[in-house]
């Protein structure tokens, strides 16, 4: 057995600075030293054992000289320095030396001072010598029966390791526990016994539950842990006990601490499924969640409310919690906060749907009067979202939700503004009985809007559903409000030209009309004079968007009046009014295009918007039905259109996800009986506890494909050549946020190979943890080395290194062994997601680094290729399967995933098949990548190049 093969508990920090003593020098300082020199030099022995020395002549002057010392430091430094020596000749005997060192030992377990009699109980714990433990076994026993606590819970630990491994030492071993924990008072001795009983002898364990099962509230909660822990173990292996113990669980419910609640609360959702238990559990977590000050453990019992929800049978108790669950969001924390509400809206129905709105609305109007946070524009969009889709859902809730709403349309945060106006649209569209309530609550708001974006998405709203006479008049007086004094070219003139003095400045009056009933305009009675308070002026909303170029919304003005004005003519009989109306629409535009065409805007007005505003022109000039028909129909049924194909994909989505969770049975489908079934294949059956024990070691069990390309031989990175002196292979095992190295090291020459050490440094955004320890090998030998390298961000990375060592008894310089380098793919971190259409806009906006990658493949068609780079990229695709179906010549999507640290990748796919080349020419086009750092668009950019053609196979 090679060194490195050893165990060892004890990890020991290596300064790797200074040379390695000589033997005799290390000798002579144990021998004839003082205590602090002795000390220094036993470390350094452990030190030197541990890189694979052997030391033999230092054991007898050990013994001789450093045992008998009562320092503390050195009987600590010893325990160490026992736990690693070599104990055996090489045939595997015990070295005659030992026996000294066990009656040391014997007289430690019986020292006075409990801290010795502690430590050594910890070091027996260690120890896998049989014949070294014998002569302890009397003392072991004895210190049970030590007044203080540290000793009795370390003797028990001793106890159960010496039970376990070599249990003809100590066959009484259970019974003797047993009866130590029915007269045992300390809390820390009692748990251990209670976990070796549990381990060694489940019966007795359970007897002695049961001879205190009223009295388990009154435990600490270490023990009471432990109770839950066999609870669930006896009752998995052995369902008839249940109704025994699970009185015990409701108790533990109401423990005072979070972490008994919490294993109470997920072992009683395994052992039943009734609905009291449930909703005591779920009840359990929601305090919890609201007690706990800690986010991440906010985080961690909201799944579990989320995995409890994913039953059918369970989520109807849940419903009737969602109030419950809402006190969740007096948390600060975004993230608790949209989990909570994605929770609340799976779980909303008809029954507490009122409820549940009334309480989204309070929070919406609370985040109006808290101080500005960062994450409260983002909290208030949360809100507006939900209350979005159960007024989606829930139709009757619309007329409630909206006024409240509406108010938002005039919010400095443009985000949250867009989500109230894209529900507003849908709103409108969907009840016809609101869009009274709606145009005229718009009404009142749109003087207030501040951005751009959401005044032309109230314009499209005003102009599309205005239908009476009265509201196309109020359109026409809000919009002549938000435009000043026209025209404008000539009134920006005057004011800059001193004409108009600042103190009698002309500005709209907010309550007259400006088209009366009659259909004539009183512009001179709508202006007022008003000495301004501030010292820069205040121009009208309208008019300062075109001042500052943004003449986008110009367009959007004149669609809006192109359809009113066609309404009003449709309306009106009077010739007289129609042509003033229509004249008034005209004037506007012309003004604007007036403007657009001068100096004073900062941008010049665009092609595309004169092409637009001179097309509205011409349309209100020639009024032809056909116009009416496209300006007055046609845009609403295309909103109608996209809105039901929405809504299709949402419910598409909802019954995929509804399938998922039915479990249904087919009558052929094969029974599986729990003492037949795999191991692997007991899903529902496994032990939670062993679960998450190896979730947080990081070896959660994968199914392996089928594939065996796909299994671990596929990881393996051979690093050098089979005929260097040292072969090396890696397998790469990619955890959540480390990579392990497993090396494989072999000697292939005849030479014993001291200090070999693994030499690695890493390229990217990776760091090496620790520095593997110097080995020796002996001829023709083999070796495992574990490295550890941290990953920080989804990049790819390159670990590269070399082998160095020296030849035993040559005296050339050290040797080196250069090693191929391990590429780090970075498919490992990048998982698909979703995200909406605005989002991904804002995110595309946001982005800073773009990697723009030109499609060359031998894929001939355009879905397949699309299709080959969602696989081979990780990514979803976000544009609707209908809008990528039929076959046009052409393709655009959008792809997006997220890394496990949680940045994002964006692509844009635009591809074409050049038909002029025939029905077999591969896909031509682009994907552009946009992405936040640099290394993740550059690494995603060559894993498309890498894997773009298609290998034929």
């Amino acid at each position: 057995m090679t060194a490195a093969e050893n165990v060892c508990y004890t990890l020991i920090n290596v300064p790797m600075d200074s040379e390695p003593p000589s033997e005799i020098s290390l000798k002579n300082d144990l021998e004839k030293g003082d205590v602090k020199s002795k000390t220094e030099a036993l470390k350094k022995v452990i030190i030197m054992i541990l890189n694979g020395e052997k030391l033999p002549g230092l054991l007898m002057t050990i013994i001789r000289f450093v045992l008998p010392l009562q320092d503390h430091t050195i009987k600590k430094l010893l325990l160490v320095f026992w736990e690693i020596v070599p104990k055996t000749t090489p045939d595997g005997r015990l070295l005659h030396e030992m026996i000294l060192v066990c009656d040391a030992y014997r007289k430690d377990l019986q020292h006075p001072n409990e801290f010795i009699r502690g430590s050594t109980l910890r070091f027996l714990c260690k120890l896998k010598e049989a014949e070294l433990l014998e002569p302890l076994m009397p003392a072991i026993r004895a210190c049970l029966e030590h007044r203080h606590s540290y000793v009795r819970r370390n003797a028990v630990l001793a106890i159960y390791t010496i039970y376990r491994n070599f249990e003809h030492l100590i066959p009484d071993a259970p019974e003797l526990i047993h009866d130590f924990l029915v007269n045992e008072k300390d809390a820390s001795c009692k748990r251990n016994a209670f976990m070796m009983l549990i381990h060694a002898d489940q019966d007795r364990a359970l007897d002695y539950l049961s001879t205190c099962i009223d009295q388990v509230q009154t435990f600490g909660d270490i023990l009471q842990l432990v109770i839950v822990e066999l609870i669930y173990k006896v009752c998995h292996a052995n369902p008839s006990e249940r109704a025994r113990f699970i009185r015990c669980i409701y108790n533990l419910l109401q423990s005072s601490s979070p972490a008994v609640k919490y294993e109470a609360a997920g072992t009683l959702v395994t052992l039943s499924s009734a609905p009291t238990a449930i909703k005591a559990a779920a009840q359990c977590y929601i305090d919890l969640i609201i007690k706990e000050s800690d986010n991440n453990v906010k985080l961690i019992v909201l799944d579990r409310l989320i995995e409890l929800k994913e039953h059918p049978a369970h989520e109807r108790v849940l419903q009737d919690l969602v109030m419950d669950i809402l006190r969740v969001l007096s948390t600060p924390d975004l993230e608790v906060r949209k989990k909570t509400l994605q929770l609340a809206l799976d779980l909303v129905s008809s029954r507490n749907v009122e409820e549940l709105v009334i309480v989204l609305k309070k929070e919406v109007i609370k985040t109006n009067n808290v101080s500005e946070h960062e994450d409260t524009d983002k909290y208030r969009q949360l809100l507006v979202r939900t209350l979005h889709s159960c007024s989606v859902r829930f139709p009757d809730m619309a007329a409630n939700v909206i006024p409240v709403l509406m108010e938002f349309l005039s919010d400095s945060n443009e985000a949250a503004a867009a989500d109230v106006l894209e529900f507003v649209r849908e709103a409108i569209q969907r009840f016809d009985n609101l869009r009274m309530l709606i145009v005229e609550k718009m009404l009142e708001v749109f003087h207030a809007i501040k951005s751009v974006k959401i005044y032309r998405g109230a314009l499209w709203i005003l102009g599309e559903y205005c239908s009476t006479k009265e509201d196309i008049q109020s359109v026409m007086t809000e919009v002549r409000r938000s435009l000043g004094e026209i025209p404008i070219v000539e009134s920006e003139i005057k004011k800059e030209a001193g004409e108009l003095k600042p103190e009698e400045e002309i500005t709209v009056g907010p309550v007259q009309k400006l088209v009366t009933e009659m259909g004539t305009y009183a512009t001179q009675s709508a202006l007022s004079s008003s000495r301004p308070t501030k010292k820069e002026e205040e121009r009208p909303p309208l008019r300062g968007f075109l001042l500052d170029g943004d003449f986008f919304v110009a367009a959007s003005l004149a669609t809006t009046l192109t359809k009113i004005a066609l309404r009003y003519v449709a309306l009106v009989q009077e010739k007289k009014k129609q042509n003033s109306f229509v004249a008034e629409a005209m004037l506007l535009m012309a003004t604007i295009l007036h403007l657009g065409k001068s100096s004073l805007p900062k941008k010049p007005i665009t092609d595309d918007d004169v092409d637009r505003i001179s097309l509205c022109l011409k349309v209100l000039s020639e009024c032809s039905p056909l116009m009416n028909d496209i300006f007055n129909k046609e845009c609403r049924q295309s909103l109608s259109h996209m809105l039901s194909a929405k809504l299709e994909e949402e419910k598409l989505s909802q019954k995929k996800e509804s399938e998922k969770r039915n479990v249904t049975v087919q009558p052929d489908d094969p029974i599986s009986f729990m003492q037949l079934t795999a191991k692997n294949e007991m899903n529902c059956k496994e032990d939670q506890f062993q679960l998450s024990l190896l979730a947080a070691m990081g070896n959660t069990q994968r199914k392996e494909a089928a594939d065996p390309l796909a299994s671990k031989l596929n990881k393996v990175t051979q690093l050098t050549g089979f005929s260097d002196p040292v072969y090396a292979e890696a397998y790469v095992h990619v955890n959540q946020y480390d990579i392990v190295l497993d090396v494989l090291v072999v000697n292939q020459t005849s030479d014993t190979l001291q200090n070999c050490t693994l030499e690695l440094a890493t390229l990217g955004d990776l760091k090496l943890v620790e520095k593997p320890s110097p080995l020796t090998l002996a001829p023709h030998d083999f070796a495992n080395i574990k490295a550890n390298v941290k990953v920080a961000s989804t990049e790819n990375g390159i670990i590269f290194g070399n082998i160095v060592y020296d030849v035993s008894g040559a005296a050339s310089d050290r040797n080196c062994v250069v090693l191929s380098d391990i590429h780090i793919d970075i498919m490992d971190y990048i998982q698909p997601a979703t995200c909406t259409d605005a989002e991904f806009r804002q995110m595309w906006a946001e982005f800073e680094w773009e990697n723009k990658v030109t499609v060359n493949t031998n894929i001939v068609d355009l879905n397949d290729y699309l299709q080959h780079i969602l696989k081979s990229t990780n990514m979803k695709c976000l544009t609707p399967e209908k809008a990528l179906s039929g076959y046009c010549g052409f393709m655009a999507a959008n792809l997006y995933a997220r890394s496990i640290f949680g940045e994002d990748a964006l692509a844009n796919v635009s591809i074409e098949k050049p038909i002029q080349q025939g029905p077999e020419a591969p896909v031509t086009g682009h994907i552009r990548i946009r992405a936040k750092s640099q290394g993740m668009a550059l690494s995603l950019g060559d894993k498309i190049n890498l894997s773009q053609k298609k290998s034929s196979i």
